[in-house]
C-alpha cells in the first residue's frame, strides 16, 4: 500500500510538473486540491507534501488559507530571469565541460536524438521539455550544489516561454530553432573534449540565438524593458 502511495505520487508530481513547464496550468494560477485529488488517488497530506516539494524546486508557491499557486512570470521575475540566465548558463556549462562524466555524456546524446525526433515531429511540447533536460542533465554535470537550484528555477521560465519559440507554426523562428538545435551538437562535442572556455562561450551565444524571441514575447509594445545584451565571456575575464 504504502509502495502505490508513493507511486501515485512520483506520478502526479511528474504530470504537474509536466503541466506547469507547458502552460497547461498557466502561470500565477491556483491549483485545484480536491480536482488533483481525485485525479491522481491521493489524500490530501500526501499531496499537500508533494506541493510543498514542487515550491522548493520553484514550480508553485504556496500561500496561506488560497493554496498552490502555479510560480508567476511578473515583471520583476522576468527581468531577474534575463539578468541571471548568462550568467548561470556560462558558468553551468564551464563546470559541465571540466567535470562531466562518461555516463553523463551518453545521457545528453541520447537526449539530443529524442529532441531531434520531437523537432522532425513538430511537437512543441516535447521540443520545449527535451531541450529543458538537455540542460539539466548539464546541470547535473556542473555537479555544483550552489548553481543547480538557480539553474532549475531558471529552467522552469525558459521552458514556460520556450513553448513559444518551439511552435512549428513561428515559420519566422524556423532557422534559430534549426541552429539552436546545431548548437546541442556542439555543446556534447565541447564538454566532451574537456573544452570549459569554449563550452562558456557557446551557452551565452546560445543564450543570445534566443533572448531577442524571447524579449519581444514577454515585453509589450508599449513597455521598454530594459533587458540588454549578455555579457561575452572575452569581457567577463577582462573585468575580473
Amino acid at each position: 500500500m504504502e509502495t502505490e502511495a508513493r507511486s501515485k505520487k512520483v506520478i502526479c508530481a511528474e504530470d504537474l510538473r509536466r503541466k506547469i513547464l507547458t502552460q497547461v496550468f498557466e502561470p500565477g494560477a491556483y491549483l485545484d486540491e480536491t480536482e488533483i485529488s481525485d485525479a491522481y488517488g491521493l489524500s490530501r497530506p500526501p499531496l499537500r507534501e508533494l506541493l510543498r516539494q514542487l515550491a522548493g524546486e520553484g514550480y508553485v508557491v504556496l500561500h496561506e488559507n488560497r493554496g498552490a499557486q502555479v510560480a508567476p512570470m511578473t515583471h520583476k521575475t522576468l527581468r531577474n530571469f534575463f539578468v541571471a540566465a548568462p550568467m548561470i548558463y556560462a558558468a553551468t556549462a564551464r563546470l559541465a565541460a571540466e567535470h562531466a562524466t562518461p555516463a553523463q555524456i551518453a545521457r545528453l546524446k541520447e537526449c539530443q536524438w529524442a529532441f531531434r525526433q520531437a523537432i522532425r515531429n513538430g511537437d512543441a511540447a516535447e521540443r520545449a521539455l527535451g531541450n529543458e533536460r538537455f540542460h539539466s542533465i548539464i546541470g547535473e554535470m556542473a555537479d555544483n550544489e550552489y548553481l543547480m537550484p538557480s539553474l532549475r528555477r531558471l529552467l522552469i521560465d525558459h521552458t514556460r516561454i520556450g513553448m513559444t519559440f518551439y511552435n512549428p507554426r513561428k515559420l519566422d523562428l524556423a532557422r534559430q530553432r534549426d541552429e539552436a538545435a546545431d548548437q546541442h551538437d556542439q555543446f556534447i562535442a565541447l564538454i566532451e573534449a574537456g573544452d570549459a572556455d569554449a563550452a562558456a562561450d557557446l551557452a551565452i551565444a546560445h543564450w543570445e540565438l534566443s533572448r531577442a524571441q524571447i524579449e519581444s514575447f514577454v515585453t509589450p509594445v508599449s513597455l521598454k524593458l530594459p533587458l540588454g545584451r549578455a555579457p561575452d565571456q572575452a569581457e567577463q575575464r577582462g573585468a575580473s
